[in-house]
């Protein structure tokens, strides 16, 4: 069985946090010098978040913040496939119309309606 993605990875968590607001987050990644490699580890965000500065630390968003981003009547669900053809689809209705975005798990499938709907100037 695979393990689904719970959180966004480090590029999607920076292309986020130039169009969100940062207190939407609910972790964040914090980067770890060790012998001269660097490593990132992720964090549930506490009372005091650190202070974001994209080299050090790096604000996270889970599924459920994602989620509580996107309007209401936003639908997330897995296309049936086989496993090797899996995928997510998110949907948002605006008026007349739905707008769908893909993704391998629901994170990638949330972050592009996130991008989409900032695009649109929707968000």
């Amino acid at each position: 069985m695979a393990t689904i993605k719970s959180f966004t990875d480090i590029e999607q968590s920076k292309k986020l946090a130039k169009i969100l607001p940062l207190e939407s987050t609910d972790m964040y990644w914090r980067s770890l010098n060790l012998n001269g490699h660097i490593s990132w580890s992720s964090h549930i965000k506490m009372l005091e978040p650190p202070i974001y500065d994209l080299e050090h630390y790096i604000p996270c968003w889970s599924l459920a913040a994602l989620f509580n981003l996107l309007p209401n009547g936003t639908n997330l669900v897995k296309e049936e496939a086989d496993t090797e053809n899996e995928r997510y689809m998110c949907t948002v209705g605006i008026k007349d119309d739905i707008i769908p975005t893909f993704g391998k798990n629901p994170i990638d499938a949330c972050v592009e309606m996130i991008e989409k709907l900032h695009e649109l100037n929707l968000l």
